[in-house]
């Protein structure tokens, strides 16, 4: 039987939600001010989402942005999903000390990870006569964002019934068509909420992406940064709700997907009752 939540509980958390969302609601609609002061509101007005989208430096490292976070979150979903099966079909013996070496990343320090890449990049780089840029920001995207991916798929994995998998290879399937075939659809839900973190992530990520993008490329958080040296304008208020909004939508997306796939599960396990 659930017990119902006391006031002082409601509260509390209430106060924690208000805590965290409230900054986000006032930099919302400052976003909409007719004025650049961010304390004393003067009207209503789009104008700042206008000069937003006549920047071309904020369009560039939007460009830039969108694009290495599309395809490090494709390769790395590929390169996790290869991973994730691997480490299962492994000994528990070594599946484990694996399985902690892939921990490391997400709770290293995000600085630790951008300077070794960093000098990874440059010492590789004097040898081979190339420069931080695009290609190194993308290498260093896919490099943290497959332990997210191996870490989302792993209990698809774990759910997965290993006899169909084995009846596939009896009635004559190979393995890569078993696992096209039986394994990947099983998996699927695990394997498109890995590509979605994974997206999500390098969006949001500045640290790595400040110590490996180089001179020439800069991500829109690193725009965000640059910006705030000076004086903050309002285009970063509206830069910031766009961002907020673009993340609150994945994640819905991922819930409701969660959602769905939980009460069909449930519905799964009824019949199978029956």
């Amino acid at each position: 039987m659930t017990r119902k939540p006391r006031p002082i509980g409601r509260f509390y958390n209430a106060l924690i939600l208000a805590f965290l969302y409230a900054p986000i609601f006032v930099l919302i609609v400052y976003s909409f001010n007719s004025t650049k002061s961010n304390s004393v509101w003067s009207g209503f007005s789009l104008d700042w989402y206008k000069q937003l989208i006549q920047d071309a430096s904020i369009l560039n490292a939007f460009y830039i942005t969108i694009a290495v976070s599309t395809i490090a979150a494709v390769i790395a979903t590929i390169a996790g999903t290869f991973a994730a099966v691997g480490l299962y079909n492994m000994r528990k013996r070594w599946r484990a000390p694996l399985m902690q070496i892939n921990n490391i990343p997400l709770i290293n320090a995000d600085i630790i990870t951008g300077v070794s890449l960093s000098l990874l990049f440059i010492s590789v780089g004097s040898v081979l006569k190339f420069e931080p840029g695009f290609g190194t920001l993308l290498i260093a995207h896919i490099t943290f964002n497959i332990p997210y991916v191996i870490l989302s798929i792993m209990p698809k994995l774990r759910q997965l019934d290993s006899n169909l998998i084995d009846a596939a290879c009896d009635l004559g399937c190979t393995w890569m068509k078993a696992f096209r075939k039986v394994m990947v659809p099983e998996i699927m839900p695990g394997i498109i909420n890995g590509m979605i973190i994974a997206f999500t992530m390098s969006v949001d990520d500045f640290v790595i992406s400040y110590f490996t993008a180089g001179k020439y490329v800069m991500t829109l958080s690193m725009k965000i940064y640059s910006m705030t040296r000076k004086r903050i304008s309002p285009e970063i208020n509206a830069l910031s709700t766009i961002m907020f909004l673009i993340v609150l939508m994945l994640l819905i997306v991922v819930n409701v997907r969660q959602s769905k796939q939980d009460e069909k599960q449930k519905k799964s396990e009824k019949a199978l009752k029956r």
